[in-house]
């Protein structure tokens, strides 16, 4: 076999497009994994618009699980036969960042199958560009985890997403007990969250969407952690220039949250549910927002805020979920809603775009 089903990125297009590739050839250090199950995430059409696909014709998709086929001379070939999931986070492995659990931040930074985020001369991610929308994927030998048993391969391609609410929920610093906002509560994001506080020992979620009803469907995934929520089509189609969110926020936790998880692409919510954090509390912003903040800074200081961002997961939160899942105190397949082959994939991207019916996390079956 030479060759394989593949979806391609290409210059100037926004679109995903299906072609045949070759199958990748493996270096010393790399295994080859038969893809099972890709991710499907709104990132992929964004960082493309941005030009963050720096190695164009591509094949996207950064969360990818599946078997280990072959593996170079270097990689004890013992991982051959292995059900593994892909840890997408490319970095130089040796500077202060990598080595101090802050990989993101490395001036190589990038995700196999998806953007380049560094600034250094990014050699790894000339590599590893290629992801995991396709029946093959090459990786690092250094970054796939071996799958328990228990856990499936759909699950285990969204740990990344997984792994980002761990981050957000680490970057707030919570005690016991605290009360967490979360806004864009109905994505993947938000819902993994709420699949998390129970692990964090969380006091009460708010979440905070745009539908009344999709936010109802998101409330069990939090276990056993109180949930309420605070639906902005109920707030008035004025809400953003009222203030309304922020009322509303206040009326429901009086001495202020202790955090609040924005995962806001845009708009006016992040800064009204900042505005309803308690002294001394803490926004965690993984939304990727371009607003402005409109309050002074002094604002922060005098209440003793902690502003904290964060642009994605460290290895060390991928394995602490993990962790949770081969231990059984996790359970989250319920987190996958959709499931698409691979030769749909363009369609199901525009369909995770719109989100015009309720979903979660989708992934692709090749």
């Amino acid at each position: 076999m030479t060759d394989m089903l593949a979806v391609r990125v290409r210059e100037g297009s926004l679109d995903l497009h299906l072609d045949r590739a070759p199958v990748p050839e493996l270096g010393p250090e790399d295994v080859l994994v038969k893809v099972a199950s890709a991710g499907l995430a709104p990132s992929i059409v964004k960082h493309l618009a941005r030009g963050r696909f720096t190695h164009l014709p591509s094949t996207p998709g950064h969360e990818v699980a599946g078997t280990v086929v072959d593996a170079g001379a270097d990689t004890g070939r013992s991982l051959v036969g292995a059900r593994v999931r892909v840890h997408p986070m490319l970095s130089c492995g040796s500077c202060r960042y990598c080595t101090t659990a802050r990989q993101q931040m490395c001036a190589q930074a990038a995700m196999i199958g998806n953007a380049a985020f560094g600034t250094g001369p990014m050699e790894m991610y000339a590599r590893y560009h290629d992801g995991g929308l396709a029946e093959y994927v090459r990786v690092p030998v250094r970054l796939v985890d071996p799958l328990p048993d228990h856990v499936g391969f759909d699950i285990a391609a969204k740990l990344h997403e997984l792994g980002n609410a761990h981050r957000a929920l680490t970057g707030a610093g919570l005690h016991p007990g605290a009360s967490v906002v979360v806004t864009a509560a109905t994505g993947a994001m938000g819902t993994a969250t709420a699949k998390l506080a129970e692990s964090f020992q969380v006091g009460e979620l708010i979440l905070v969407g745009r539908s009344a009803e999709r936010l109802e469907a998101v409330r069990p995934l939090a276990g056993s952690v109180p949930v309420r929520t605070v639906a902005l089509e109920d707030l008035g189609t004025d809400w953003a220039e009222t203030g309304a969110l922020t009322g509303r926020l206040r009326e429901l936790l009086p001495e202020g949250a202790d955090a609040v998880l924005d995962y806001l692409p845009g708009g006016p919510g992040t800064a009204q549910a900042m505005e309803a954090l308690a002294t001394g509390g803490t926004l965690v912003h993984m939304g990727g927002s371009g607003d402005r903040l409109p309050f002074p800074i002094r604002v922060i200081m005098t209440r003793c805020w902690k502003v904290v961002g964060t642009r994605g997961c460290t290895r060390e939160d991928t394995s602490a979920v993990l962790g949770l899942l081969a231990s059984g105190r996790l359970r989250a397949d319920e987190l996958i809603t959709h499931r698409f082959a691979l030769r749909d994939a363009p369609e199901a991207m525009a369909a995770v775009l719109s989100r015009a019916e309720p979903m979660w996390m989708a992934v692709v079956h090749p």
